[in-house]
């Protein structure tokens, strides 16, 4: 398994991290945001944490927290939100997801925070089963059409 980490996103990786969007399948690219839209309202948003996603050197993903209720981000969670989260297609089903998520949890524990919470569809093509093998069950929280997700760690 190769080395999955995660890596600030710069002038020079920006346009590959955003490409990656192109690789889902049409009914997942209903479900997520591409990742150029992320990218900007991150930009605009003061709790926004984000980093691309790598499998040693090859750039595989995206992830985008939320830290602390915002109203003008939409996001009323307290503590860390799990905002957006993809896997390029050609990675998908190989188990980085679920090392991300991992990573994940390690980068949070080391802050002192011991659960993330997500949301999604449940819908085909939905990521909800990934979600509940690593772990998250539902909150009763909804948000829109999504239903809330909580992983404690």
């Amino acid at each position: 398994m190769p080395n999955i980490h995660f890596r600030r996103i710069n002038a020079k990786t920006v346009l590959e991290i955003c490409n990656l969007s192109d690789t889902l399948s049409p009914i997942q690219r209903t479900m997520v945001a591409d990742n150029a839209i992320s990218i900007a309202q991150a930009y605009f948003s003061e709790n926004a944490w984000f980093r691309g996603i790598y499998a040693d050197e090859d750039a595989i993903g995206f992830i985008m927290l939320h830290q602390g209720s915002d109203y003008d981000d939409e996001i009323d969670v307290h503590g860390v939100y799990l905002w957006r989260f993809m896997v390029a297609s050609p990675y998908q089903g190989k188990g980085y997801g679920k090392q991300a998520i991992k990573v994940l949890m390690k980068h949070l524990k080391g802050q002192g925070i011991n659960e993330v919470i997500t949301s999604c569809e449940d819908r085909e093509g939905s990521p909800m089963g990934f979600y509940t093998r690593l772990g998250f069950t539902p909150n009763g929280e909804t948000f829109g059409d999504e239903i809330g997700l909580t992983l404690h760690f």
